[in-house]
């Protein structure tokens, strides 16, 4: 299947938008609108993070476990999602690029290594339902990072 990619442009630094989604618990603030009952387990951050959520799309309801699986600070972030069973193996990775006249563009991109015949025969609409829920995701960390940011600066 084809990947899916959203993207957004935020006004804080690259190292600030690094250091917040580094925080495996800091996307639970972003996600909660599709990825519900969040249990976490290994470091609270970077490589070996991990996440146990329940994912509810298109009307279908699914565990899915996430860990980040790379870290290239300030710039990178990649994490290994596998529900159904096993059956669906993804990647997420959300690259972190500074823009010329300040702030950053973030990107994350859905990327599917292995999928259930299901999603495979109904690809176009897996992946408009994907996309749907990552622009919200994206418009929802500009959010909280402006929120986090105000936070620490206080």
């Amino acid at each position: 299947m084809k990947s899916v990619t959203v993207s957004i442009d935020v006004p804080q630094t690259p190292e600030q938008v690094y250091d917040f989604l580094d925080v495996m618990a800091h996307h639970e603030r972003f996600t909660d609108h599709y990825l519900t009952d969040w249990r976490y387990s290994g470091p609270a951050r970077g490589i070996g993070s991990c996440a146990t959520v329940t994912a509810a799309l298109a009307g279908t309801k699914t565990d899915v476990a996430i860990e980040v699986v790379e870290a290239e600070a300030p710039r990178r972030i990649v994490e290994r999602n596998v529900s159904a069973a096993g059956r669906r193996l993804a990647h997420g990775t959300y690259a972190i690029e500074p823009l010329p006249t300040g702030g950053t563009h973030i990107s994350f991109t859905y990327t599917w290594v292995r999928a259930p015949l299901a999603d495979r025969l109904l690809a176009p609409v897996v992946r408009t339902t994907m996309r749907r829920a990552n622009h919200t995701v994206m418009r929802r960390l500009a959010t909280e990072l402006a929120r986090n940011v105000s936070a620490a600066g206080s």
